[in-house]
């Protein structure tokens, strides 16, 4: 029982981490939008031009961390 509540929270910690993580690259990546597109900051357009850019690096992240995953795993096999 007392393992199963330790790797809870370590899972829980390791979440809560993660999310300030995305939150400060939500950040970094609208100064960076702001600082090529100052002028078309706000809108539709932009918010839409944001959402891609930020979904092709969520999946471009995604799918490098699951090839390490899927490296590490073969090498322990």
């Amino acid at each position: 029982m007392k393992e199963q509540i330790v790797e809870k929270m370590a899972i829980l910690v390791t979440s809560a981490f993660g999310l300030v993580a995305a939150l400060a690259w939500n950040d970094a990546i609208k100064k960076i939008f702001e600082q090529y597109y100052p002028n078309r900051g706000e809108g539709i357009s932009a918010q839409i031009v944001y959402a891609v850019i930020v979904t092709v690096i969520a999946v471009f992240a995604a799918v490098l961390v699951g090839r390490a995953a899927g490296k590490e795993k073969e090498k322990s096999s």
